[in-house]
């Protein structure tokens, strides 16, 4: 199963953003805060529970700095998946979006494809409004 968040204009330079988001502490500030909990983080993972009990797992995967980070499943997360942040250089600002990529059932695509369409697109919107 395949998804793409809206595409974003933010007001920074690639390698800004992908700085900040190569911390997996700063993951935090684009999550909804209303549907999340046990947010937990080191530079290089993050986990935390979304509504429902289910725990999200996300490995820093390497990248192409400054405009791919690639993120994966760890351990804990119900299903195997890679997301890949786009951010692309226009002008003085940058224009960016993820790409979710997921191995889901028939029975789960139907369940997750809404929430996981709404929560990138938040986590994107989000990005744009931290460096407004």
């Amino acid at each position: 199963m395949k998804i793409e968040s809206t595409k974003v204009d933010v007001n920074a330079t690639p390698s800004i953003i992908y700085n900040f988001l190569k911390d997996s502490n700063n993951l935090v500030h684009l999550l909804p805060k209303d549907n999340i909990s046990d947010f937990k983080a080191t530079e290089s993972e993050c986990s935390f529970k979304v509504q429902g009990g289910v725990t999200i797992t996300l490995v820093q995967n390497g990248g192409e700095e400054p405009n791919k980070l690639f993120l994966k499943s760890g351990e804990k997360s119900p299903f195997p998946f890679n997301l890949t942040i786009h951010i692309d250089q226009i002008g003085e600002q940058s224009n960016g979006f993820i790409a979710f990529d997921g191995e889901v059932n028939m029975f789960l695509k139907m369940m997750v494809e809404k929430p996981l369409t709404n929560l990138f697109n938040y986590m994107s919107n989000k990005l744009q409004q931290h460096f407004a």
